[in-house]
């Protein structure tokens, strides 16, 4: 048994092909261990298992076999296989993620049916007592003798700022071992220190295995005037003519809005979720006192994005005039306007654009309008889209979000703007301009 520590559940996907790891990370992954193995794994079962504790606040039941090789910390290689850790690295969710990957020759597991235990612990520099353990259980189908190849694993897991150690072990029912250890170093660069990250310093999680999970309460301030915002969110991938919505875009867009329903001082949130490519609104969601993300995640699985509706091919500038009176619409049809409304989304180029009748419509805009543009290379595309072009015509500003930084210190810029704004009207200050 282990002395006092914490442990995670793992979870798992086993499939015939995923992203590329690195291209995972700079997201939210969408589970903590991400396993990624070719077409002799397709049948691999995700076990998944909470390594039991004692008592609590006691030790971790390990194998005595196990709890050996972790103390020893030793290079082994009984069971061939290669493992490179993966740096921490900064998502979207303004969380560190680090993890490792890993490739076993396919001929190493040749034979009837097999099991591949992974166990590993991640400790924080000077906190010893606070090391965090993961295992997880990998069935592995009948391979051919004469299989040929590696099959690739990868794992992830989150941290805080902060240095660490990890000592990690993987095994199969003939208990060869393959082991190894590492450091790793989570560290923002001095410009972005004053940053606010969703995790702790020398804190480990596993990494959210449910994208729209509900987010945990928020204690909203009375200090001033509560906020009421409207938040309108393109739902489509960076590639306008991508079939499917990727992790990477996907988590993007939910990180931003779990920014936006992280601040106390907003108490009524308006959703309005849609898909350009569709050209319809998937979701909404009015003056609600938290966005439900669960919900929103319901509604995104309707979206079929590799399908084209006859209808819109007949339709010349469809895809204008369904923007253009989208973004009439939210900007202009509430009885009673809310305190911002905040556009999110990658480009969206158009061949045509609106008409003067919106865009004379969108110049009486009063309510201050934002437009965060989630866009991972913006030297590819420095030109202005439809829905900045948009929000310009509306007095609104404009933001790039490449990078984790830019989302937390753009949405810093925004909230303070939505607070002097509304100070200025409940006041009768006159308004700075933006």
């Amino acid at each position: 048994m282990v002395g006092s520590s914490r442990v995670l559940e793992s979870k798992v996907l086993a499939a015939m092909a995923m992203p590329k790891f690195k291209e995972r990370f700079s997201s939210i992954p969408s589970a903590w261990l991400l396993f990624a193995v070719l077409a002799a794994f397709a049948r691999a079962i995700p076990a998944q298992e909470l390594m039991p504790v004692a008592m609590p606040g006691g030790g971790v039941h390990l194998f005595n076999s196990d709890a050996t090789v972790l103390e020893a910390q030793e290079v082994r290689k009984d069971l061939p296989c290669t493992v490179t850790p993966v740096k921490p690295e900064l998502g979207f969710d303004l969380k560190f993620h680090a993890g490792y990957e890993v490739t076993i020759p396919l001929r190493e597991l040749a034979g009837s049916e097999n099991m591949l235990t992974m166990v590993f612990r991640v400790v924080p520099e000077g906190h010893e007592d606070d090391a965090v353990y993961f295992s997880q259980h990998i069935a592995v189908p009948s391979i051919a003798e004469d299989a040929g190849g590696p099959a690739y694993l990868q794992g992830a897991f989150d941290v805080g700022e902060g240095n660490y150690h990890v000592d990690w072990l993987m095994r199969d029912r003939a208990e060869r071992v393959c082991s190894n250890n590492w450091d790793i170093e989570a560290t923002l660069p001095p410009k972005d220190k004053q940053m606010a990250l969703d995790i702790l310093p020398d804190i480990i999680r596993a990494a959210d295995v449910e994208p729209f999970k509900q987010e945990p309460p928020v204690e909203r301030t009375a200090r001033n005037e509560p906020l009421n915002v409207k938040v309108v969110v393109n739902f489509a991938p960076q590639d306008s003519g991508a079939a499917t919505l990727q992790p990477l875009d996907l988590n993007a867009l939910v990180s931003i809005l779990r920014n936006i329903a992280r601040e106390p001082r907003i108490t009524r949130f308006s959703i309005v979720a849609f898909n350009m490519q569709e050209q319809r609104v998937i979701y909404r969601e009015d003056a609600a006192s938290q966005i439900d993300f669960p919900a929103l995640g319901k509604a995104l699985k309707s979206l079929n994005l590799g399908t084209v509706d006859l209808k819109q091919l007949s339709q010349k500038h469809g895809d204008s005039e369904f923007l253009g009176s989208l973004i009439t619409k939210e900007l202009t049809a509430d009885k009673q306007p809310p305190d911002a409304v905040i556009f999110a989304g990658p480009k969206v180029m158009l061949d045509s654009g609106f008409s003067d009748e919106t865009l004379k419509q969108l110049a009486d805009v009063k309510t201050p309008v934002f437009y965060m543009n989630y866009n991972l290379n913006p030297q590819v595309n420095p030109w202005r889209d439809a829905i900045g072009n948009a929000v310009k015509a509306a007095k609104g500003s404009e933001f790039t979000i490449s990078r984790p930084r830019d989302l937390f210190f753009s949405w810093t810029e925004i909230i303070t703007r939505i607070v002097k704004s509304k100070f200025s009207r409940t006041s009768g200050a006159p308004a700075t301009s933006q």
